[in-house]
């Protein structure tokens, strides 16, 4: 062959990107088995299943506010860091799954592995701390509990988004120009809620993850204090 010419044309996915994604894929293959019947107790458990393990693995901002306010640890700390794993559908599952593997690939690039897991985990935290905040703020609204991966997406994104700000930053482009994805991501989110009646409140832990992701970036990423000292220096 040519030199060149025996290339992967597709980046492969890094193995850490993958380990994020593997609770995912196999929460969802049980799933699925389970609806054909295979596990379960017959056809159709699959969806029995994955309310159980939605049950067991979700978010809900009051276990953090009976802890606040009886002053007493709470073994359902342990839902800070399940609840992105597990979603309310597949289709849920698919888009994060796809988001997951795209975002995670682009971050990895340019960020050690550990870091990438840690952007993840850090901005699925963060978002789920915001959003007991939120609730603990406005009593009188419902909100629902926390399932699914799109604040740990979203926190990739804020990596993302910090990559292309600085990058834009060197070349004296619009910095603004970073953040257009994020807003066509949550655009298309608005419209596929309403669309399927499942628009609540969780886009308050997705803008604080990706806030996260954006943050952490300047400490996890090398030397972003620098790209952005620079940038200033360079005014």
């Amino acid at each position: 062959m040519r030199p060149g010419y025996d290339e992967n044309p597709l980046n492969p996915v890094p193995p850490v990107v993958w380990l994020l994604a593997a609770p995912i894929i196999l929460s969802e293959a049980l799933f699925g088995l389970g609806q054909m019947g295979f596990i379960g107790g017959g056809q159709g458990a699959g969806d029995v299943l994955r309310q159980v393990w939605v049950e067991r693995t979700a978010f809900a901002p009051e276990f953090l506010i009976r802890m606040w306010e009886r002053r007493e640890p709470n073994i359902q700390l342990y839902r800070l860091l399940s609840y992105p794993f597990v979603h309310y559908s597949i289709m849920h599952a698919v888009f994060v799954g796809v988001f997951l593997l795209a975002l995670g690939n682009m971050v990895a690039q340019a960020m050690r592995p550990l870091a990438v897991a840690a952007i993840f985990l850090g901005a699925s935290v963060l978002g789920a701390l915001v959003y007991t905040l939120a609730a603990s703020l406005l009593p009188q609204l419902r909100f629902g509990p926390l399932a699914g991966g799109y604040p740990g997406v979203y926190g990739l994104l804020g990596a993302f988004t910090f990559l292309l700000w600085t990058r834009l930053g060197q070349e004296n482009a619009n910095r603004l120009r970073a953040f257009s994805l994020i807003g066509l991501l949550l655009t298309f989110q608005l419209v596929f809620g309403l669309l399927f009646g499942n628009a609540g409140y969780a886009w308050i832990a997705e803008i604080a993850g990706f806030c996260a992701g954006f943050a952490l970036s300047f400490v996890l990423i090398p030397g972003g204090f620098r790209r952005v000292r620079q940038q200033i220096r360079h005014r």
